[in-house]
């Protein structure tokens, strides 16, 4: 059980932490699912003596243990460097001194950078991700947020699912990872996008990049579709890619289907290929 797992750490002179997204979403009385645990204190040698562990982690040391009867994910406390371009782009570090503080510093935003501690129950939040969660905000823990380009079209995506808003520090941040968004593998973007139109408000995924003035980078063919003409006869006075955003937005009210909602986003996309005189 998770208790006796956790039980177990302490025995071996370790602590066992739940962190990220399910202390989120619990803290927000939403679904928590997935718990992902983090462990310091303690060698990869010594977590994999005492437990069964199956090491799926390439870079760093991550593997999976029987919690509760389902595999779950361990992972060893960690820091990390900038290196190179990228999420490939990183040096790890992991030992027994490393803190769960240190771990968390190294996650995108703030709401997604707190712990739950199991021994006691103590939620450990150093950069005030409950007090971002009352107020609605999704802010990057620190300037490392741009090592990992992707995260700033997760922090557009938690706006869609959220209803939150993106503080302008952030925004910044976000807009430069915009060069090494460009190299980002297509699969990377496309699991961004399929969530963002899973949410409750699809179009809050897309405007978010938008304003980040990354859209280019992420979407092309969106952005192409800016301010080109769009027939009043649909929406006066917006341009093709703010009609296609109201587009999705209707569509989103209609269905909860991700494959209805992207043929709503790509509806107009020739527009941006054709010449006025066409």
């Amino acid at each position: 059980t998770e208790q006796q797992f956790s039980q177990s750490i302490q025995a071996l002179g370790g602590s066992l932490y739940i962190a990220g997204g399910w202390v989120r979403d619990r803290l927000l009385g939403r679904c928590a699912a997935d718990r992902d645990y983090v462990v310091c204190g303690l060698t990869a040698e010594k977590l994999c003596g005492a437990f069964h562990c199956v090491a799926v982690g390439r870079r760093f040391p991550v593997f999976l243990i029987e919690v509760d009867g389902v595999p779950r994910e361990v992972a060893l406390a960690r820091r990390e460097r900038k290196i190179g371009r990228g999420y490939h782009g990183f040096e790890t570090c992991f030992t027994p001194e490393t803190s769960i503080e240190e771990d968390l510093y190294r996650r995108d935003t703030t709401m997604n950078s707190m712990a739950l501690r199991l021994s006691d129950g103590r939620i450990i939040d150093p950069f005030g991700g409950q007090r971002d969660l009352h107020a609605a905000v999704i802010r990057a823990t620190s300037s490392h947020f741009r090592d990992d380009p992707v995260r700033a079209l997760r922090a557009a995506r938690q706006c869609a699912q959220l209803g939150f808003s993106i503080e302008p520090g952030t925004m910044a941040l976000m807009k430069d990872c915009h060069d090494e968004l460009l190299d980002e593998p297509a699969e990377r973007f496309f699991c961004e996008m399929k969530k963002a139109l899973e949410s409750p408000d699809p179009p809050a995924f897309f405007l978010a990049l938008r304003d980040a003035e990354i859209l280019d980078a992420a979407f092309p063919e969106l952005d192409a579709l800016r301010g080109v003409p769009q027939p009043v006869l649909y929406h006066k006075g917006l341009d093709a890619f703010d009609h296609t955003m109201e587009v999705l937005k209707r569509t989103a009210a209609l269905s909860p289907r991700a494959e209805t909602r992207f043929a709503a986003l790509v509806h107009d996309l020739g527009k941006a290929l054709t010449s006025p005189e066409v």
